[in-house]
């Protein structure tokens, strides 16, 4: 896997391009991975409407659920398929709109700082092993690229927002992840 810095996209991953992203403030250094998970409508998996939903094209109509969130305008810089398909939606070098408010070593605004990765999930289900190998090796070249970014930099949305939010859940394997980092 290699990623492009010119253009902050990595090559093996397939491109659709979210408009829910701005620059980074000047002289900016990325220094953290943020996991999270999603899955439209939740727990169910497989189908095309994370990307809609991360390009603002959600139908409102199609589910309950997805009137609640309709006016939401958020993604990730990356998606991760449980059969392990890489999307990626905004290039590392942008602001992906991902933490929402948020707080990681005394700093607020982790979007600025960070790189968010969303895993096809749900909080109260097991991963699939293609999204740790995909996942792993995708950490591996961003750590690369960034060096700020280290294993104690690697978390969860829960722990950037832990009165709003629970993501990766329980079931993530956070030792498995981080010591298949080397």
């Amino acid at each position: 896997m290699r990623l492009n810095l010119d253009t902050g996209r990595v090559q093996q991953a397939r491109y659709i391009a979210s408009p829910n992203c701005d620059a980074r403030p000047p002289a900016v250094e990325i220094g953290v991975i943020v996991i999270h998970c999603i899955s439209l409508p939740p727990k169910q998996f497989g189908g095309c409407e994370v990307e809609a939903f991360f390009c603002n094209s959600l139908n409102p109509s199609q589910h309950e659920y997805f009137r609640r969130i309709q006016n939401f305008r958020v993604s990730a810089h990356f998606f991760i398929r449980r059969n392990g398909e890489l999307i990626q939606f905004v290039p590392t070098h942008q602001r992906a709109w991902h933490a929402g408010e948020s707080r990681f070593q005394g700093r607020s605004h982790v979007n600025d700082f960070s790189i968010g990765i969303e895993l096809e999930g749900a909080d109260d289900c097991p991963y699939d092993e293609p999204q740790y190998e995909v996942l792993s090796e995708l950490s591996r070249v961003l750590m690369a690229a960034h060096p700020a970014i280290n294993t104690a930099n690697l978390v969860g949305h829960c722990d950037i927002a832990p009165n709003r939010k629970t993501d990766p859940g329980a079931h993530f394997d956070w030792p498995r992840y981080r010591g298949s980092l080397g």
